[in-house]
């Protein structure tokens, strides 16, 4: 598997849901519980926490406000971002009647230094994961 893709209806305007992708506040509710740190600019730094996993890092890649918000973090905590170890996580908004169509694809699976099954293993992880979140601010959308 090379990438998870989900995509989901959020019952809320473009703007309050790119503020819920895109702003450390928002992600911090649905996503990184723990907390966040985003710098949204290319390069800019990008920090997700989870008591129980610990601290991911990683930089933005894109920015179109309003629109795309793209990130490349590291799979393992407490470890900078580098080929062999990190993903592509991809956020695209697009206006739906009174809501919000949100695409997620997380890629680079098939790029991580270690086994296929592994590899296989982590995407499968990350699918449940990204299921439990999107469905988590589909939930949270009314509130936002």
């Amino acid at each position: 598997m090379e990438s998870v893709e989900r995509e989901v209806y959020v019952e809320a305007r473009p703007e309050v849901v790119w503020a819920a992708v895109a702003q450390p506040e928002g992600f911090a509710r649905w996503y990184a519980f723990g907390g966040a740190e985003i710098d949204l600019r290319p390069g800019g730094r990008l920090v997700m926490r989870w008591d129980e996993h610990g601290e991911y890092l990683g930089f933005v890649e894109k920015v179109e406000p309003g629109r795309r918000f793209a990130y490349r973090y590291a799979v393992e905590p407490g470890v900078e971002p580098a080929p062999g170890n990190s993903n592509l996580v991809e956020f695209t908004l697009t206006p739906e009647g009174e809501g919000t169509r949100l695409r997620v694809v997380e890629s680079g699976f098939e790029r991580l230094e270690v086994s296929p099954d592994e590899q296989v293993r982590r995407a499968e992880e990350s699918a449940r994961g990204w299921d439990g979140a999107l469905a988590a601010l589909t939930e949270l959308a009314p509130t936002l």
